[in-house]
């Protein structure tokens, strides 16, 4: 089987994709895996880390209202769809796989040209223009979320790194949890508060954490912040930093899934797929633009009581002195929301989806 995958920008894009090409990788080594990305974007970086070739198209932005992209869009869309189009054919593509994003469209379009299968997964609960627009020629939709609003979908969750699922199947996370704070310099006995914004980062969340600092280390917590590259965290000059790490980015999140036990972040898709896969309450703040889909991503698990949600607006000191320090300082409190939050994980969605693409190319 040879396949194309189409997409990229963000780690929401690209995580699940190279997730994906190893599940399909390992079923078959003999697979044809291209991956379609952009050379701005993530991909350009991590497919290559990954062992998996990348062929590179023009980045086409779908605008929401008229702007200065809008009258740059056919041309940038025809040379994207010819960059797919070649793709298509040099990996002979039996099924293009498209996770939305700004490479999608092109290969949706290439590949309904080409009379190739599409199989589309939508990361979020309420889905972008892209992968409607693929929805409509898909063979199979798989989504991550139940209910989310395109035709024929099938519940499959997230594709999820190897890494977060072994975690999720550890049986002594009391043991991991101390080894792994140990790992990222942090006290093993100390109980611990991740941050972090997702690959991007988020200033308004450094700005507001970054000032609760010294309540945080009073009350006795310890807090491991990924503040975002080129972002940081203003911290006042009495901060014990080795109490408070910082770091730009965090490669391994694994292990710092493994060290938490909250984690107060955005609500995309794949924040919320491994928080719940892995058991970890959230205090979740939606990214304030686009079309509400992190407020939907993150409100089944809310109710459930997996975890907190806060407007971007409404993300203050007050606020986290009044919700988040409770939280974490009530162990009790701290294991229901965490129970609540694994009802929600799925672990299989690698495995949910490589099937869907192996009966599209049949």
């Amino acid at each position: 089987m040879n396949v194309l995958l189409a997409g990229g920008g963000s780690t929401g894009h690209v995580a699940p994709l190279l997730a994906t090409a190893d599940r399909l990788r390992l079923r078959d080594p003999r697979a044809g895996i291209l991956v379609l990305g952009t050379a701005e974007g993530l991909e350009s970086r991590l497919v290559p880390q990954r062992g998996y070739d990348l062929a590179v198209v023009p980045r086409v932005p779908l605008p929401r209202k008229p702007s200065g992209d809008l009258l740059r869009l056919p041309g940038r869309l025809r040379a994207a769809v010819a960059g797919a189009a070649r793709a298509i054919r040099d990996v002979r593509a039996d099924v293009v796989v498209g996770y939305g994003g700004y490479v999608a469209v092109p290969a949706y379009l290439a590949a309904r040209r080409a009379g190739v299968p599409i199989v589309v997964h939508e990361q979020n609960a309420l889905p972008g223009i892209a992968n409607r627009l693929g929805a409509r020629w898909a063979a199979s939709t798989a989504v991550t979320f139940p209910g989310t609003p395109l035709p024929r979908a099938v519940h499959t969750g997230m594709p999820l790194r190897s890494e977060v699922v072994a975690l999720a199947a550890a049986a002594d996370r009391d043991a991991l949890r101390r080894t792994a704070r140990a790992e990222l310099g942090l006290d093993p006995d100390t109980p611990t508060l991740l941050v972090t914004g997702g690959s991007l980062g988020a200033q308004r969340v450094n700005d507001v954490l970054g000032a609760c600092a010294g309540d945080l280390l009073a009350a006795g917590f310890q807090v491991l912040h990924a503040c975002g590259r080129g972002k940081s965290v203003p911290l006042a000059a009495d901060v014990d930093t080795s109490r408070y790490v910082v770091r730009e980015y965090l490669d391994g999140m694994d292990t710092a899934y493994a060290a938490a036990d909250l984690v107060v972040g955005r609500s995309g898709a794949g924040t919320v797929s491994e928080l719940t896969a892995v058991g970890l309450p959230g205090v979740y703040v939606p990214l304030p633009i686009g079309n509400g889909e992190q407020r939907r991503n993150a409100e089944s698990v809310v109710a459930a009581g997996g975890g907190v949600l806060v407007a971007d607006a409404d993300l203050d000191v007050a606020f986290v002195r009044s919700r988040v320090l409770p939280l974490l300082s009530d162990p009790a409190a701290l294991a229901r929301a965490a129970t609540a939050a694994a009802g929600f994980g799925v672990h299989d969605g690698d495995e949910r989806l490589a099937d869907l693409v192996e009966a599209a190319a049949r």
